[in-house]
């Protein structure tokens, strides 16, 4: 293992005491138990929004703390969830007494201590929901959750839910949006190699030079199947049409509902993405993809959802949700509204997204 890191168990901590030194302007960083949160928190009569889980992914969550997005995030250790008490010591710190939103991946851990963090939040008098996000089409299914993962339609749903809150949007408006972009948001992903979490030391799982992996999982999952490798043009087609022919994907989740004040079973379905669609186009890099492969990627996107018919009015392309060093890409198409759209425009200023300001 070749890392620039000193002790693995101290490889969290000593990241998140560097990012606070480099922005200290924006961020500070809780350490017992561990939460960033932002610097001028809280902001009275403003609805808090917090997200979280497993580090290895940065920026996300850590790196998107700031205005008019994340108020704090809650990071794990690499690949593991977060625990309560650091959710329920970040909606302590950040609580403005208008409520706090928690955004939450699909993964076993993250959703049941979410729950239970938005359940002590409640006992303390604190107004809390949380929204999942489970947009990746690859698997129904996979080795940390039940139904679909959770991955780069969180992003997306962490700015313009961040950009409401900015603008005074209520918790349950807050929530509301929040599952909108969640049901109109659709990624996929791909491995090219592994990664290798410092506590283990060894890769994850093992590609040949002549492998890649279709619909892989931010932490290493498998996903439909291993193939040999493609063409940056083959393997924006296989992302992108997947995404598109995605259809009616119908699930129930479980919501806190303040009125009965109780978890109740939510039926959602997606919709369709058709002809005529404004959408949001984001291409990542799972960590070890540099900047020009994903320009490969976003100019046959951009040529696919022309031929059908789909705008792409706005963009993202970067290292936004990663792998730790796992050499791939994902591709997230979100379809806007003008609310959606204003929101996402609207000024953001964090470490790792900002524009407007």
């Amino acid at each position: 293992m070749k890392k620039l890191i000193n002790q693995p168990e101290d490889f969290v901590r000593e990241s998140l005491a560097g990012m606070a030194v480099a922005h200290s302007d924006l961020i500070k960083v809780n350490c017992d138990p561990t939460f960033v949160y932002r610097a001028n928190a809280p902001k009275p009569g403003k609805v808090a929004i917090i997200s979280g889980g497993g580090s290895g992914h940065e920026p996300m969550h850590t790196g998107f703390v700031g205005t008019g997005m994340l108020d704090a995030a809650c990071p794990g250790e690499v690949f593991t969830s977060p625990t309560p008490d650091q959710m329920l010591a970040a909606a302590q710190q950040v609580n403005g007494g208008a409520g706090i939103l928690y955004i939450v991946k699909n993964y076993s851990g993250d959703v049941m201590n979410f729950e239970m963090a938005t359940e002590l939040a409640r006992s303390e008098g604190i107004r809390a929901l949380n929204i999942l996000i489970d947009d990746d089409v690859a698997v129904k299914d996979s080795l940390y959750t039940q139904g679909r993962r959770g991955v780069g339609t969180t992003v997306l749903a962490e700015k313009i839910c961040g950009a409401a809150a900015e603008q005074g949007y209520d918790l349950q408006q807050v929530a509301d949006l929040c599952r909108q972009v969640n049901l109109n948001g659709r990624s996929m992903g791909i491995a090219l190699t592994s990664c290798t979490v410092p506590a283990r030391g060894t890769p994850t799982f093992t590609l040949s030079d002549r492998e890649m992996e279709i619909g892989i999982g931010i932490h290493g999952e498998p996903g439909r199947e291993r193939i040999d490798v493609k063409s940056a043009d083959e393997i924006a087609e296989i992302l992108t049409q997947t995404i598109i022919d995605d259809v009616g994907y119908s699930r129930v989740v479980r919501e806190w509902d303040e009125t009965q004040g109780e978890w109740v079973d939510v039926e959602l379905i997606d919709p369709p993405l058709q002809r005529g669609d404004r959408l949001l186009a984001f291409v990542n890099s799972m960590g070890g993809t540099p900047i020009s492969e994903l320009y490969l990627i976003y100019r046959k996107l951009a040529e696919i959802c022309e031929k059908q018919g789909m705008i792409i009015v706005r963009n993202l392309i970067g290292p936004y949700i990663t792998s730790l060093e796992m050499q791939g890409c994902s591709i997230t198409l979100l379809k806007l509204d003008d609310e959606l759209l204003q929101l996402w425009d609207a000024p953001v200023h964090t470490a790792n997204l900002r524009w407007g300001m």
